[in-house]
């Protein structure tokens, strides 16, 4: 079982070039960063972790930037979104975007993604969340045809564009590695366009139950990844049993002294593991 870090990147935060030469010398293997455009100020959205919605979900750096900042500094980490809100973004730059931070990275490139939870968020970018699930697939099929093709076009419900040239082409073939997040409503997305699940910080105990149903719809064994998991040796065991790929310790958005002693303590965790 792999382990690395997810966090969210913000003005007040650790800087990434640091954060990431941090992981690499602990032998973390992934860092994957989390994505919020903007808050609104008046929302009817409930924070799914309850109570007050933090302020990191409004001070997020662009993740691609602060990736690519990661990846000049860094030699062997994957350098992941968890998750980018494809509902919210535009398919071709996003594309772009994703294929270029693999070339900088030399292929080091995970594309995670999810639909998304707060509404007024995805309304602002001019999303109907009512129908995200389906706008999210359709623009993940039309940046694969842009990864993968040469004359690329895609004519579909939400997404149009005629026969386009557009580079760069990701250095993985033949994409970087989407990792779908989200429950059981995103299964099917996980089955047609994912190469691996990423659950949020599930129990063993259930994460148990949701592979076999995952295993089951998909007719193969998907790549799972844990995020936000907790500091628990007994915890790290039952996932390493349940076959999982990879945990994720969530490092608080803390400046730097403290984010480096919080990795400190996850280290010493794996290395009690290992």
């Amino acid at each position: 079982m792999k382990f690395g870090i997810s966090t969210f990147i913000t003005d007040q935060s650790i800087r990434p070039a640091p954060l990431g030469r941090a992981l690499e010398e602990r032998g973390f293997d992934s860092l994957f960063i989390a994505e919020h455009s903007h808050i609104p100020v008046s929302r009817q959205s409930p924070y799914p972790g309850g109570g007050e919605l933090p302020d990191i979900y409004y001070r997020t750096l662009d993740p691609f930037v602060a990736l690519a900042a990661v990846a000049t500094v860094t030699e062997r980490l994957l350098v992941g979104t968890g998750i980018a809100l494809v509902a919210q973004r535009d398919p071709i730059h996003t594309a772009k975007e994703v294929a270029s931070l693999d070339l900088i990275s030399g292929g080091r490139a995970v594309f995670g993604i999810g639909v998304g939870w707060n509404r007024e968020e995805m309304a602002n970018h001019g999303t109907d969340p009512a129908v995200r699930g389906r706008l999210a697939n359709e623009r993940l099929r039309a940046m694969i045809e842009l990864w993968t093709k040469e004359k690329a076009e895609f004519h579909g419900e939400f997404v149009d564009f005629d026969p386009v040239f557009a580079w760069p082409k990701p250095v993985q073939q033949p994409h970087p590695p989407i990792y779908v997040g989200g429950g059981q409503g995103a299964f099917p997305r996980v089955v047609e366009l994912g190469d691996a699940w990423l659950a949020n910080s599930l129990p063993p105990k259930v994460l148990g139950q949701r592979i076999e149903e995952l295993r089951t719809l998909a007719g193969r064994d998907v790549p799972v990844t844990v995020y936000a998991v907790p500091d628990d040796l007994e915890a790290l065991e039952a996932y390493a049993r349940l076959g999982v790929e990879r945990v994720q310790f969530y490092l608080p958005s803390d400046p730097e002294p403290a984010a480096l002693a919080h990795l400190d303590r996850f280290a010493e965790l794996v290395g009690r593991f290992n």
